[in-house]
């Protein structure tokens, strides 16, 4: 890199501002409140402060140094990754990955997020020296741009699957999976049996893309149960693989279990069935229920929410029992309830797929049909950002 005349504030405001853009996209990027427009649009602004810290050589790199000692967040170390990725200096990109390692699992997820940033051309040289790496981070890297940039390391991905290391062994699960590597099954099968609740959660989603649904779903049984964090991913994976009338019946025997209560409630929308919309209103007005309500209500419908004033960030608009909720934004029951019986779900609107919608129908199209891959949901569409 090159010692670029630049203006430090406009270089340090890039820093800064690319750092932030990243973390509202890798918060939304799959999430029910926006879609690909709007992603869109954040990538637009991001590209932009990117570029300019490109463009100021040397004083972009030391002004995104600058900010991870300040803030050494996730946010950041994204910053740090794109840019030593793109410009591909060895001692850039050891100083990248020395960084991400201070942040654990969290500072992956960063590199993460910038190899999916850089291009094929500039990560090749790269992937091939991390797979071959004794140290687990780096192989997970690898994993991670093959992932991203969907490439098949053939033979390779088999080695990769029995390796020590059970995050690396999560992300070559996740990439068999995805690519419909029927030939690893078996391995992948064994990975049921994993170290980790998160090895075998991931190993259960390989299992079903490759069709192999009746030997995962006692595992997703199983993590229901006694993961409370992973809960909400295991019960959608359990429903998207379940038949209609046996996945109702499934979910009602969790919507029974209090401490599966408000997960349960949440996934009922998965179903796409606006029948349960008098039950989901009445769920709205519970404390313990609403932003569940609101997450399922928002499966079942294509519509913006953005668009109607039905959601609130207030939590003490819904009364004093809902004051000390954290977790927003949170559906207002007399509005849906108005919302619904004039118009039974918005007439006229719109058509709207969020993130969300699109990472599931991903899923669908891909469990569905036994040779396809599962395609990148998280492609955007690219808009100036001031419109």
């Amino acid at each position: 890199m090159q010692r670029i005349a630049s203006i430090a504030a406009m270089v340090d405001q890039h820093a800064s501002d690319a750092a932030f853009l990243w973390f509202r996209r890798r918060r939304e990027i799959d999430g029910p409140i926006l879609g690909e427009t709007d992603i869109g649009r954040i990538d637009q602004r991001l590209n932009a402060n990117l570029e300019g810290l490109m463009a100021s050589g040397k004083a972009g790199w030391e002004a995104a140094q600058a900010h991870f000692a300040d803030y050494a967040e996730p946010g950041e170390l994204f910053v740090l990754g794109v840019l030593a990725l793109r410009w591909g200096e060895a001692e850039a990109v050891a100083s990248a990955v020395d960084a991400a390692a201070t942040l654990g699992e969290v500072g992956v997820s960063g590199l993460s997020g910038a190899i999916a940033r850089t291009p094929r051309e500039n990560l090749s040289p790269l992937v091939a020296e991390w797979l071959d790496a004794r140290d687990a981070r780096l192989r997970g890297l690898g994993l991670a741009a093959l992932w991203h940039h969907r490439v098949d390391p053939g033979a390779r991905l088999g080695d990769l699957l029995s390796n020590p290391d059970p995050d690396v062994r999560r992300r070559a699960f996740r990439l068999a999976g995805g690519l419909k590597r029927r030939d690893l099954l078996p391995a992948v099968l064994d990975g049921l049996d994993g170290d980790t609740s998160r090895e075998r959660l991931t190993a259960a989603l390989a299992a079903c893309l490759l069709g192999e649904t009746r030997s995962a779903n006692p595992v997703l049984d199983r993590i229901v149960l006694a993961e409370p964090d992973l809960a909400a991913a295991a019960i959608e994976l359990r429903l998207l693989t379940t038949p209609l009338k046996t996945g109702k019946a499934w979910l009602q025997e969790r919507l029974k279990q209090p401490a599966l209560r408000a997960t349960a409630t949440a996934a009922i929308g998965l179903f796409g069935d606006r029948s349960v919309m008098p039950w989901l209103i009445a769920k709205m007005r519970e404390p313990d229920l609403v932003f569940a309500a609101g997450l399922a209500l928002r499966d079942l419908f294509e519509v913006d929410f953005n668009d109607f004033d039905l959601f609130t960030t207030d939590p003490s608009l819904l009364g004093k029992d809902f004051e000390s909720l954290n977790e927003t934004p949170l559906p207002v029951a007399d509005r849906v309830a108005e919302w619904w019986d004039e118009g039974r779900g918005g007439r006229n609107h719109a058509l709207f797929h969020s993130m969300r919608r699109l990472r599931l129908d991903a899923l669908r199209a891909a469990l569905a049909e036994p040779d396809a891959p599962l395609t990148d949901w998280r492609r955007t569409r690219r808009f100036p950002a001031w419109m």
